[in-house]
């Protein structure tokens, strides 16, 4: 999904985007409605960014899978699971090619997947279920088809993903992280996105939405409300690191124009694209020895930062 810039690193300018008001990110409400309401305007300004033109926002492959990172990061806590985000990292790409990435890498996988024009199809959940060592049994086709049909109807965004959610875990407690990449999905069928955006599992974790120290569930008689609230937490996030990226991906078109590597072009496209690159994996006509001077170029000059802090296998990003 490489989204090679189209215009020129001097004149790329992030687009001017409504801000998320700052009533939608207090995270106050404490009714259904009143939570809706603040996840809707938060949604709002994310769907304007989630719809913005490619050549303004050449970055949102990084944008998408930095949040598939955080959403598998925050599913590996779901799953008493110790990996952090950069262990999923290395899990995924320090690997070789075919090889498994193990059960936390597979949950980084399937996070990614995510990013498809047709989710909720049977083929992609029931390969999903998969991925995360679910038995696909009568009950959990059973939800599956309700959740499918959910997204049809005229239902409200956030109220519609936190019922997807509930749905799945009423027949499948064990689907906890299957539920909530379904909520996502969801979401994004009732916004009309073309790509759904890993949103609310990065969120559940935040102490704000926690009661009586645990975490939310989608079981909880409070579920649709931290729903809510969890989707407009997630939502300005997204905002905020879209922002971020943005001006990132502005220091890396503008240095651009320095590298006279033979595949430069090649590996800034790919950078604009992920999350994390690997010096050694194969691109262009580029060898290894001059894809990692490339790297310790790019980084003298502003354009990406190492993420590993490693003296080896190295990772490069935004």
């Amino acid at each position: 999904m490489v989204r090679t810039p189209q215009t020129p690193a001097a004149q790329m300018v992030l687009p001017v985007l409504p801000p998320v008001p700052g009533w939608a990110r207090s995270g106050a409400a404490v009714t259904d409605i009143a939570a809706a309401f603040q996840a809707g305007a938060a949604l709002a300004a994310l769907d304007a960014r989630v719809r913005a033109d490619a050549r303004a926002a050449p970055f949102a492959g990084a944008w998408r899978r930095r949040l598939a990172l955080k959403a598998a990061a925050a599913s590996a806590r779901i799953a008493r699971r110790g990996e952090d985000e950069a262990s999923l990292r290395d899990a995924l790409l320090l690997r070789h090619d075919g090889d498994d990435p193990g059960p936390a890498g597979r949950l980084l996988v399937a996070w990614r997947g995510l990013d498809r024009s047709a989710p909720l199809t049977d083929d992609s959940v029931f390969y999903l279920a998969e991925t995360l060592s679910l038995t696909v049994d009568d009950a959990l086709r059973g939800a599956i088809a309700e959740v499918q049909q959910l997204a049809t109807t005229a239902a409200a965004a956030p109220l519609a993903a936190a019922q997807a959610a509930r749905m799945v875990m009423a027949q499948r407690p064990d689907a906890e992280i299957l539920s909530l990449w379904l909520a996502d999905a969801v979401l994004a069928a009732r916004l009309s996105w073309l790509l759904p955006l890993p949103l609310i599992a990065g969120a559940l974790g935040h102490p704000s939405l926690r009661s009586g120290g645990r975490r939310p569930h989608p079981g909880d008689a409070t579920w649709t409300l931290t729903c809510c609230l969890a989707y407009g937490r997630a939502a300005a996030e997204a905002c905020d690191l879209f922002a971020a990226l943005g001006r990132s991906a502005q220091n890396l078109l503008a240095v651009a124009p320095r590298l006279r590597a033979r595949g430069a072009g090649a590996v800034i496209a790919t950078l604009l694209d992920e999350d994390a690159v690997l010096p050694s994996a194969r691109r262009s006509a580029i060898s290894d020895r001059g894809a990692r001077r490339l790297f310790d170029r790019l980084v003298a000059l502003g354009g990406v930062r190492e993420l590993t802090g490693r003296p080896t296998f190295r990772l490069y990003g935004l």
